[in-house]
């Protein structure tokens, strides 16, 4: 089921992205919060269809979980970084981006890789992690849809 929303949370964002694509690209690191979005969202996607692999050893699948949620941190941080020094040459009062947003998203990534880790160890909560990941990530997808619907029209 998170597949399957994590899915139709990320065609919203390609809508969103293709509805107000000239608007968007008026925005310093908007196009990149976008990528980031659909990344997030394509990860959670992921990290779900691969905890739907039967017969995979509690080891196996944590190191599966645990790479491809060290993957998806690695590129949300990298277009992160990117978007922060674009805006960091404009003025204060002119960055979109609020750093909760931010936050947001990298604590959609650490749970996955939280999950991976402690299912192959065997201890300290193993798939449960991936509850808030999942949940952030969604969380993620819908208040980016939010911002590329609405808020850059205002």
């Amino acid at each position: 089921m998170a597949a399957g929303v994590a899915a139709t949370l990320t065609g919203l964002i390609f809508v969103a992205v293709s509805i107000n694509l000239a608007r968007i690209l008026e925005f310093l690191g908007l196009p990149e919060r976008a990528a980031e979005t659909i990344l997030q969202l394509l990860g959670a996607m992921i990290i779900s269809l691969i905890a739907l692999v039967p017969g995979q050893s509690a080891l196996v699948l944590g190191v599966e979980l645990a790479l491809a949620g060290a993957i998806l941190w690695i590129l949300l941080t990298r277009l992160q970084l990117r978007s922060l020094k674009q805006l960091r040459s404009l003025k204060d009062t002119e960055r979109r981006r609020p750093i909760s947003s931010i936050l947001l998203a990298q604590l959609a990534a650490a749970p996955f890789v939280l999950a991976g880790t402690t299912l192959a160890l065997g201890r300290f909560g193993g798939l449960y992690w991936l509850v808030p990941g999942l949940i952030f990530s969604m969380t993620v997808g819908v208040t980016t849809a939010w911002v590329l619907l609405v808020e850059i029209l205002r």
